[in-house]
């Protein structure tokens, strides 16, 4: 993990770029690891941790017809997400992680391991994906948390 967030750190360095983060079953350990590296502030600008649909609602504008339609667990909310961080910070690259961590809360439609994630970027990109992710809790949301890390040096590449 140190090598892939000093490869994301160098990639935002590179580009002038900020990074913030919108996490929902993560509960922040992006950021947490991002602020763990010496001089983040540099590249770091601002985590949002949205558990609840209404902090989604209220932190990062997500609309409530879209959790409505669509559930808290889906790859429209953390576009959603992802969207809302960049419009609420300074940053020019969001990343957004909504997920069912287990031990329970899964059914058959979106089981214990189900991770959506959104990508964003200051000019208009928006990416989104869903990865199932086998263990417990903590395995699942590590593997989420270094699944979402890869996706923003991605979104960095193009």
């Amino acid at each position: 993990m140190e090598v892939l967030l000093a490869q994301v750190a160098a990639a935002l360095q590179a580009k002038g770029w900020l990074l913030t983060t919108a996490e929902s079953c993560t509960g922040g350990w992006i950021a947490k690891l991002c602020t763990d590296l010496v001089g983040s502030s540099v590249w770091f600008e601002r985590g949002f941790v949205t558990y609840s649909n209404e902090a989604k609602q209220e932190m990062l504008g997500v609309p409530v017809p879209t959790l409505a339609e669509h559930g808290a667990v889906s790859e429209a909310v953390t576009a959603a997400m992802a969207t809302g961080a960049l419009l609420h910070s300074r940053a020019q690259v969001a990343v957004s992680v909504s997920g069912i961590a287990g031990p329970g809360g899964g059914t058959t439609t979106k089981p214990v391991g189900m991770v959506c994630f959104g990508w964003a970027a200051q000019d208009g990109t928006v990416r989104t994906a869903t990865q199932y992710f086998d263990g417990d809790r903590e395995a699942v949301r590590y593997q989420a948390v270094q699944y979402a890390l890869h996706g923003v040096l991605q979104i960095l590449a193009d």
